[in-house]
């Protein structure tokens, strides 16, 4: 909910920011993706139109870069013994393929630089190595740590199978689309 309504969030309870993320999903498009091994969730990232996050208009560090109508990837969650596992990239291999079909022109995302002076261990909104190795391009960085990449979708097929997909978070990740 952090991307949607600000620092808002954290002035809330847990009861009402749980509440008004299953109003998002009860009102439309879920709001992200899911990586499952089995039948135990083990990863999620928010992924969306840009226009669905007002909050990103008001930040200096995340304004447009131009008027695409982008789609973004605005922040991961890996459960704790599934980290450094490559769950990230199953879900950035996953969201370029959703946000394909959904028809978007672009992916948008707002990672860290992690070889930048400065950076953060905070990575909630992913990794700029793990986006690269995607395919993703730096289009602007408001701070040398904080680079805006993203993905030109004209040249995904929405059905081709990626490499990470098949290879990282073991080959038993599945993805599928979130539900509450």
């Amino acid at each position: 909910m952090y991307w949607r309504i600000g620092s808002a969030y954290r002035k809330r309870s847990r009861e009402k920011n749980r509440a008004a993320m299953r109003e998002v999903v009860r009102r439309g498009a879920p709001p992200g993706l899911l990586a499952f091994d089995g039948e135990v969730a083990v990863g999620w990232c928010q992924l969306t139109s840009r226009d669905d996050l007002p909050w990103l208009e008001t930040s200096w560090l995340l304004r447009r870069v131009d008027d695409v109508p982008v789609w973004s990837i605005s922040c991961f969650y890996v459960r704790r013994g599934y980290r450094k596992q490559g769950v990230m990239s199953v879900l950035i291999a996953a969201a370029l393929k959703a946000a394909k079909r959904a028809k978007a022109p672009a992916l948008e995302a707002y990672p860290v630089d992690k070889d930048e002076p400065k950076s953060t261990s905070n990575l909630f909104t992913g990794t700029a190595s793990s986006f690269a190795r995607a395919g993703f391009k730096t289009v602007a960085r408001p701070l040398p740590h904080r680079p805006i990449m993203r993905h030109d979708l004209k040249a995904i097929s929405p059905a081709s199978k990626s490499k990470e997909a098949e290879e990282g978070a073991g080959a038993n990740a599945g993805i599928r689309h979130a539900s509450c």
